[in-house]
């Protein structure tokens, strides 16, 4: 384009952002003054001047660049509102201008003049240039022509890609200042378009344009469907919302007159609570916000209820998250927190009778476990001493007010000053009442009981709760636990924990307890799920477990453990008695006249058919005697002798026996307990083999016998139980080698070296060889020894064995027997001493029950059978403390009956 007009050209500035491109029009609204100044231009016949934009007010005030414009109109509009810019005034760009200096802008209702330089517009772009241009330019018309509503802009749109296709080289500069002008792209790469004067680069700066506001159309379509797409379905969600409510209102309208409405129809005006009204919902967000505003002002969770209710009030009724932000507040409202929560009233603590009724609690609901019951009474008396000084305290402080002291901070408690709860972990076999312990001590405290089961709980989101971030989230065991109690100072049961799961992908949940166990965290205790502080330090822990050997170090040290090892055959009997025959009859349908088992029966019962640590095996066998009479009862009672159970009752004599019937018939195939017409309701113990079948232990007591190379040790099983184990041996021709079966683990096997090591190396002393130093495992003959542990489908390992090997292999070698009726324990060491095992109330327990009379055990256990072992077990068996193997083979065998060789070994000496 040749160089038009005067060197020097008027200057308007342009109010930021408007730029006007060369080709383009521009119209903007100018003041009166600056209307007067352009009046005198259109009196040349080139009325041109250079439009500038004005900079943003961050960025640098000097301008180098504009375009060359023709003013094409000024006009004062009627409709104008703006009295300090009444006219409006319409541009035309012509040509690119660059000044040849930076001009500096200072006001902007003058028109100075400045020099101004018009750059060269000429050359032909490259053909790559040219085409990119074109390729860029039809994509965004095309997108363009397709997101126009009107019909007539869509065409307008398409005609100018025609001419896009059919531009030729010379002209594309020029149409790309007309296209930039039209799709209006953001004001930095509009004016470092106008910056560009050369046409290669103006044609690369015009295709940059077009590939990005491509993309902003694009995504820009993308968002607008998908906001059209939202409000269309809550708007139409919330349209059917309200034509739902109304056809409730009418149907509830129509059912509260009956009268209207033919027979058969309506509820006869009553409603249900399950009907979904606006009233209800309403009534629900009341009583959750009443809730919220019942909280400690000063509180955390009062500062989070505020703050997700006012969240709840800006998010519509039918979204999901007005949903989630509504369960979140339901459950924080219903946690127990200080400031409403319930706890003991203290007139219970006050009273004299506390600790004689929480004694009498635990003996009515369980037989013996002296030692535990000690341990909660020394909890109680805490408990209630403490209470009594701080309302000691607050009474005093009450009487003696500081002045503009309010009563309630007077009267308040002091905090930090109540009874932290023990963690309490109960260690025994299964059916030793450890469950049923922590109801009891809920009982007696007057406080909620709440059991958690963690049995195969292998996620820590189970104890610590799911974040709110996850689908479906809610809070852990834990807060569940506290709001079903709905006191912050329940008795919580977490039931297996032995059997949790261990460290993996999901966490560890042993570790997660190690917070809510703790008694110096627990009182900040996090759920992932409230995310607020809770206060456990009130809790009352129970932990529950079979073995301490599946339990962490960490969490072991944080519990108190009280072991249960298990009942005699005393306190079984007790039990069976007192709770478990009259539950049984009462559950059968029975009476206590038509069901009587003697001592005889339930000891039989207790020795042959369920010989174990707890009781459970016992209730199942009196269960299943009760429910044999009980099918001999109902057809008693079918044969016409009475027409209901309780005629029948008051016709049971004093033994047992109904007085008879002349009406009855006999039918000997059906009843033999019922002889004639008299009902016998005794069961003796030489019945309980038809009812109970053969005796599961007797076949053990039979073969219980004094054999060589055979002897009886004391074992704790995997359950906690404890019982006897025949520890076999037998030679056989051989090598002189030693063979271990059994299932057996490192620690046994190496006790059963040591056994056969200290055996030949006193072999002489016994009486088993005829010289010192001579193996008798190969003279006179060789062989090998083969020692086997019964049951070898049990894994079997420890250090307990010692003793019992050793007397195997003299009874094996000496042909000198062990007595059947004796059991023993212990470990040896090469020295020949007896160090000290574990588990002595439980292998004394299960000696007693397999009516082992006489025990050996090392000398150091002689502190674990005063203490541990009730004083009727010890007076019926016999125990034999040994500090060395000698002693031990003596217990054994019997004095005398091993030929120990005691010579005296004669030193000499020379100098």
């Amino acid at each position: 384009m040749a160089v038009m007009g005067s060197p020097k050209l008027p200057v308007l500035l342009l109010p930021h952002p408007l730029i006007l491109l060369p080709n383009a029009r521009l119209t903007l609204p100018i003041s009166r003054s600056l209307a007067d100044a352009i009046l005198s231009l259109l009196d040349d016949s080139d009325a041109v001047l250079a439009a500038i934009p004005l900079p943003a007010h961050d960025s640098p005030s000097e301008v180098t660049y504009g375009t060359a414009a023709r003013i094409a109109r000024l006009v004062r509009p009627r409709n104008q509102s703006s009295p300090t810019q009444p006219y409006l005034l319409s541009l035309h760009g012509i040509q690119r201008i660059r000044f040849p200096s930076p001009i500096l802008i200072d006001q902007l209702d003058t028109l100075p003049v400045h020099n101004v330089v018009y750059p060269s517009s000429e050359g032909t772009p490259s053909r790559d240039t040219v085409e990119a241009f074109k390729q860029a330019a039809l994509i965004l018309l095309d997108r363009l022509a397709k997101d126009s509503a009107q019909p007539q802009r869509k065409d307008d749109w398409l005609r100018v890609a025609a001419i896009v296709e059919d531009i030729s080289e010379q002209r594309a500069a020029w149409m790309a200042d007309v296209l930039v002008a039209a799709v209006s792209p953001q004001y930095p790469d509009k004016l470092a378009f106008l910056a560009a004067a050369d046409v290669e680069a103006r044609l690369r700066h015009a295709t940059e344009l077009f590939v990005k506001q491509s993309s902003i159309q694009e995504v820009s379509k993308k968002i607008a469907s998908a906001v059209d797409e939202s409000f269309s379905r809550q708007q139409k969600e919330y349209f059917l919302r309200q034509q739902l409510a109304a056809i409730q209102r009418e149907l509830q309208s129509l059912q509260s007159s009956p009268a209207s409405v033919g027979p058969g129809f309506g509820t006869g005006g009553a409603t249900s609570e399950l009907d979904d009204d606006d009233q209800a919902d309403a009534d629900d967000l009341a009583d959750l916000r009443r809730k919220i505003e019942a909280l400690d002002v000063s509180s955390e969770e009062r500062k989070v209820g505020v703050r997700e209710w006012r969240r709840l009030k800006r998010i519509p009724q039918g979204s999901v998250e007005n949903g989630v932000i509504r369960s979140y507040l339901e459950w924080l409202t219903s946690v127990p927190w200080p400031s409403n929560s319930t706890t003991a009233p203290l007139d219970v603590l006050r009273d004299r009778s506390f600790l004689t009724r929480a004694r009498a609690q635990l003996d009515a609901d369980h037989y013996g476990l002296d030692q535990i019951k000690r341990r909660l009474m020394e909890y109680l008396a805490v408990v209630r001493l403490r209470a009594l000084a701080d309302a000691t305290q607050t009474q005093a402080e009450g009487d003696t007010p500081s002045t503009g002291a309010s009563p309630s901070a007077v009267l308040a408690p002091t905090k930090g000053k109540s009874v932290k709860g023990p963690i309490l972990l109960f260690v025994g076999p299964p059916g030793t009442g450890k469950t049923s312990l922590g109801q009891s001590i809920a009982k007696a405290l007057g406080r909620p009981f709440q059991r958690i089961s963690l049995g195969g709980v292998r996620d820590e989101a189970e104890i610590r709760g799911h974040r709110r971030t996850y689908v479906a989230s809610g809070p852990g065991s834990i807060v569940q636990a506290l709001r079903k109690a709905g006191r912050n100072d329940p008795v919580i049961l977490l039931d297996e924990v032995d059997k949790v799961g261990h460290s993996n992908f999901h966490g560890d949940p042993a570790a997660a307890l190690l917070e809510v166990l703790d008694p110096e965290q627990n009182h900040s205790f996090n759920d992932h799920y409230i995310n607020v502080p809770i206060d456990l330090s009130q809790v009352l822990f129970i932990c529950t477990s079979n073995t301490l050997d599946t339990i962490s170090a960490p969490l072991l040290d944080r519990c108190e453990v009280v072991e249960l090892s298990g009942y005699t055959y005393d306190e079984k009997m007790h039990i069976a008695k007192r709770f478990l025959l009259p539950k049984q009859i009462c559950a059968n349908g029975l009476s206590d006249s038509q069901l009587t088992l003697t001592d005889d029966a339930l000891l039989h019962v207790a020795t042959m058919y369920t010989r174990e640590a707890g009781v459970r095996s016992l209730e199942r066998a009196i269960g299943a005697v009760v429910r044999f009479k009980a099918v001999e009862w109902a057809e008693w009672l079918d044969k016409g002798n009475a027409s209901d159970g309780g005629e029948c009752n008051a016709n049971v004599s004093g033994d047992g026996n109904k007085k008879p019937n002349e009406n009855e018939k006999q039918d000997g195939n059906v009843n033999e307990n019922a002889v004639g017409n008299e009902w016998r309701a005794t069961v003796e113990p030489n019945e309980l083999e038809k009812i109970l079948g053969i005796p599961r232990w007797d076949g053990e007591e039979r073969d219980r016998e004094e054999k060589r190379g055979v002897v009886y040790g004391l074992v704790v099983t995997g359950m906690g139980e404890g019982g006897i184990l025949p520890v076999e041996s037998t030679a056989l021709p051989g090598t002189g080698r030693l063979k271990l079966t059994g299932s057996l683990g490192d620690v046994i096997k190496e006790s059963g070296e040591i056994a056969l090591s200290w055996v030949k190396t006193h072999a002489f002393e016994l009486g088993i060889t005829a010289g010192r130093g001579v193996d008798p495992l190969k003279v006179p003959d060789v062989i090998d020894v083969h020692l086997h542990l019964p049951a070898g489908a049990q894994k079997k390992d420890g250090p307990s064995a010692g003793i019992a090997m050793i007397c195997a292999f003299v009874s094996l070698l000496s042909g000198a027997c062990v007595p059947k009726d004796i059991a023993m324990t212990g470990e040896v060491t090469l020295r020949g001493r007896v160090t000290p095992v574990g588990g002595i109330r439980m292998k004394v327990l299960g000696a007693h029950r397999a009516q082992i009379r006489k025990v050996i055990l090392p000398w150091a256990n002689r502190k674990d059978v005063e203490h541990d072992v009730a004083l009727e077990v010890r007076r019926e068996m016999q125990f034999f403390f040994v500090r060395t193997i000698d002693e031990a083979l003596e217990a054994a065998f019997g004095r005398g009956a091993l030929g120990w060789r005691k010579e005296t070994i004669l030193l000499e000496s020379r100098l």
